[in-house]
């Protein structure tokens, strides 16, 4: 069985891509007029049993990432043949959700707890610290920088014809925040407030605060907490590896209401901007992340294999904190320590947000464009510096990027009218930006673990080693 199964594999995977193959040239035939229109049942059947085939495929692979990809599949055929019954499912990707959210705060305060009090070493806290922040502080001004570039190419908001005023139950209120403001936001004043509002950064500093006068104990105090804190951490592990299960239908739920509630042919009014985004974000990749992983001797087909799951479910459910359980136990599979993984991911969420920070100054642009504001170079750069300040601690949630673009946007006297045009397209937008923060922040523990020279030192526990 065993030697029949790689043949099976191929054979399900080929019969699949030739299901969606032939239903595009039945498409296509009857588009451009080459043969008569194919009844919808006709190029859905052929769909179907691609999907099904897919199905097989992942039965095989025996792969939760394969699993995810089916269910995506399944979930935008499911959303464009019976739209109806698809926007209903969005309960179950909403469970998803939830179930993911319960996972962040203990595991963010018993991995740090563990990593930082376990160790002792204090002074490696304060160098990750401060390397984490030079290095998320370089690449996200890049990722600005290339998000104005590529919308002063492409200028996709020129042209656009305003609507005389948006409706008023689409006037947000959108209150500017100061400089005093975003520095307090840092710091809890209540951590339970925190756990429950899902502020990660303000978890981040209150575990870290702990983790360092634990640390400060004598051993026979401090060793109670610190195994109470190791089995918390393995538990949530554990905890993550039962809700992941639930993945592929969460997934599925996602993309059946996505394209159930907008529609394929979203694409057609916005898709130069659309085309613009995935662009930039794929020359950021190229011309940034890879360099980046080359330089630090990251194992680049290693690396690939271990985000695909995490960066599958950031896509779909367009939350970078549905997949942060599961690329912390990647990163540690592929040889980042614990400490290091629990360190700077949970704060990569707040200051290296890169597709975020990308798709921010392309956006802003976008708006003075759509408006017919003309912004010298010297106020785009204005812009960028103040999209600097103002994008850190956006929390990893979906469209937490637009209440910044709005504030943006107030505070250079742009309406905001252009931005009510982006969200018709903000879900299939928020899905690729949210995609890359998921790889810089995975990235970001690798090139961390490298500077300090603990890549590969230690072995993963069992529990992240099944789960892998």
């Amino acid at each position: 069985m065993r030697a029949a199964e790689p043949d099976a594999k191929s054979m399900f995977l080929a019969g699949a891509m030739a299901a969606f193959a032939a239903a595009a040239c039945l498409w296509a035939a009857g588009r451009y007029g080459l043969t008569a229109p194919v009844p919808a049942p006709g190029l859905a059947a052929p769909r179907w049993l691609g999907a099904a085939l897919l199905a097989g495929y992942a039965f095989y692979r025996r792969s939760l990432t394969a699993w995810i990809l089916v269910a995506m599949v399944a979930g935008a055929e499911l959303g464009h043949d019976f739209p109806a019954a698809a926007v209903n499912l969005r309960v179950l990707s909403l469970v998803f959700l939830r179930l993911i959210k319960t996972i962040i705060a203990p595991l963010i305060f018993s991995t740090l707890v563990v990593g930082i009090a376990g160790h002792s070493d204090l002074r490696q806290v304060g160098r990750m610290g401060l390397k984490s922040l030079i290095y998320f502080e370089i690449v996200t001004t890049v990722a600005l920088f290339i998000g104005l570039a590529a919308i002063n190419i492409s200028k996709a908001g020129v042209g656009i014809r305003l609507p005389a005023a948006a409706p008023p139950a689409e006037q947000l209120a959108v209150a500017k925040q100061s400089p005093a403001d975003i520095i307090l936001h840092i710091f809890p004043e209540n951590v339970a407030k925190s756990v429950a509002e899902g502020q990660v950064l303000q978890i981040v500093v209150f575990s870290v605060l702990f983790a360092v006068a634990l640390a400060m104990l004598p051993e026979g105090k401090r060793r109670p907490m610190l195994a109470f804190a190791e089995s918390l951490s393995e538990t949530m592990f554990k905890f993550t590896n039962l809700v992941m299960l639930f993945a592929p239908v969460g997934v599925g739920a996602a993309i059946a209401y996505t394209v159930g509630h907008m529609g394929l042919g979203v694409l057609v009014n916005l898709f130069k901007l659309l085309a613009t985004l995935y662009a930039a974000l794929a020359a950021f990749i190229a011309l940034v992340l890879l360099p980046v992983a080359l330089l630090f001797r990251v194992p680049i087909r290693k690396f690939a294999r271990a985000v695909a799951e995490p960066v599958s479910i950031a896509f779909a459910t367009t939350s970078s904190e549905a997949a942060l359980p599961r690329a912390m136990e990647a990163m540690e599979a592929i040889g980042v320590p614990r400490q290091i993984v629990a360190f700077v991911m949970p704060t990569g969420y707040s200051f290296n947000l890169d597709g975020s920070t990308l798709y921010l100054s392309l956006a802003s642009v976008f708006v003075a464009q759509a408006a017919g504001v003309h912004l010298s170079l010297a106020q785009q750069f204005l812009m960028v510096f103040t999209l600097m300040l103002t994008s850190k601690g956006v929390a990893g949630v979906p469209r937490a990027t637009l209440v910044i673009l709005l504030g943006t946007a107030a505070s250079f006297k742009l309406p905001a009218e252009p931005i009510f045009l982006i969200l018709g397209i903000d879900e299939l937008m928020d899905m690729a930006r949210t995609a890359v923060n998921v790889i810089g922040n995975c990235l970001a523990t690798v090139v961390i673990a490298r500077w300090e020279g603990e890549f590969g030192k230690e072995h993963p526990s069992a529990v992240v080693r099944d789960a892998a």
